[in-house]
């Protein structure tokens, strides 16, 4: 029933309408707040706290098909559900849940994740924003934090900054920023390849002064709360790319079955069949990739392999599906008539944010040499 309700939504009101926000770099304000509506933006939170209530497997099947529709929504949706509403009901007070979970989780607002910096790239523990106390229980924020998604749209941020720079990475604390308080502003629009209708930018804090209140989870958990979240975010992500790669996929199929050469249609010959074999047996293992993340998350394993090995393989997958969904149509997939071109330029973020494919080969390999010396010593 969740699978059928998002594939009409996608097919009815977000791909009819993702190439116009593509070009004009429009947020998709309308449909993101429908997604709030079908209790999309919440999917695995809580019903007391304006969720859905539904679990990973169920989350994954939903970005997907979202993603199949807007790949920009699809990352909208996905930012908000695993990056910020999954973060704050995990670590968050009761009190902090009501005011900055509910009205999230239900799409009355939407939240950013702030981890990455200017120059820290994929070390995540390398954190140059700072909070430091003043003096009256509360915090000093300074720094810039960078590539957020959501940024310009967003109502509040999960933000990450040392807070004991002698500790290093367990020196990191994070905490709920609202949009609007003095010393914090956005920097511009980042004019990006592909994902257009998602703002991306920075975040800049200035002497931004926080209360106390505004700590999310123990000081100097933060950099295990990102570590955390990111194995969440890339369950979304995974799903992301696999909408991505079965929309090419579909554009591929259907170009194939109506375009004619030499009398018949294109579908019938051996290269573009060999073609479309291979793009569908990479979405069915990227699908089963990144439902077997999911169901681990929810079965309260430990995923952070299994998240990352659905990440790579997704994302090379959109990558793959999008380059052939392009051979196929030939001429007419270097044009922005048809999809296919967008799919191309909006699968490439997926092999980049939430850690590259070259860090997700390090988690993997992380994690297999570690159970190999578990079982033999």
């Amino acid at each position: 029933m969740l699978r059928n309700m998002c594939r009409q939504l996608a097919d009815n009101e977000l791909a009819p309408n993702a190439g116009k926000w593509d070009r004009e770099h429009t947020f998709p304000a309308a449909a993101v707040k429908q997604l709030g509506e079908q209790g999309l933006m919440g999917v695995t939170v809580e019903e007391e706290y304006g969720g859905t209530g539904m679990d990973y497997v169920a989350y994954a099947i939903a970005v997907e098909e979202i993603s199949r529709g807007c790949a920009s929504t699809g990352i909208i949706m996905s930012v908000n559900n695993s990056l910020y509403c999954a973060p704050v009901e995990k670590h968050g007070t009761p009190e902090q849940k009501e005011e900055w979970l509910a009205p999230f989780a239900s799409g009355q607002k939407l939240g950013c994740f702030a981890l990455s910096e200017p120059g820290n790239g994929s070390d995540a523990g390398a954190a140059s924003t700072t909070a430091t106390p003043d003096g009256d229980g509360g915090w000093v924020l300074n720094g810039t934090k960078a590539w957020i998604t959501n940024a310009h749209e967003a109502d509040a941020a999960v933000v990450f900054a040392t807070t004991d720079k002698a500790l290093k990475h367990k020196g990191i604390s994070a905490f709920i920023v609202p949009y609007g308080i003095d010393g914090f502003s956005l920097g511009k629009k980042e004019d990006k390849l592909g994902i257009r209708a998602s703002s991306t930018s920075n975040l800049i804090f200035e002497d931004c002064r926080l209360p106390a209140s505004s700590l999310l989870g123990a000081k100097g958990a933060g950099f295990k709360i990102a570590m955390g979240t990111l194995d969440t975010g890339r369950i979304g992500v995974a799903a992301q790319a696999l909408g991505i790669a079965q929309a090419s996929l579909d554009c591929a199929v259907k170009y194939a079955t109506e375009r004619k050469a030499f009398g018949t249609p294109i579908s019938s010959l051996y290269a573009i069949q060999h073609k479309l074999s291979d793009m569908a047996n990479r979405v069915d293992a990227a699908r089963l990739l990144t439902w077997r993340a999911a169901a681990t998350k929810d079965a309260g394993r430990s995923y952070t392999r299994e998240a990352a090995q659905a990440k790579l393989v997704a994302s090379e997958a959109a990558t793959f599906c999008a380059h052939q969904a392009i051979q196929v149509l030939g001429g007419m997939g270097y044009v922005s008539e048809m999809p296919a071109e967008r799919h191309y330029r909006d699968a490439r973020i997926t092999e980049i944010y939430e850690g590259t494919s070259e860090i997700q080969h390090l988690v993997i390999a992380g994690a297999l040499l570690k159970e190999y010396k578990q079982t033999f010593g």
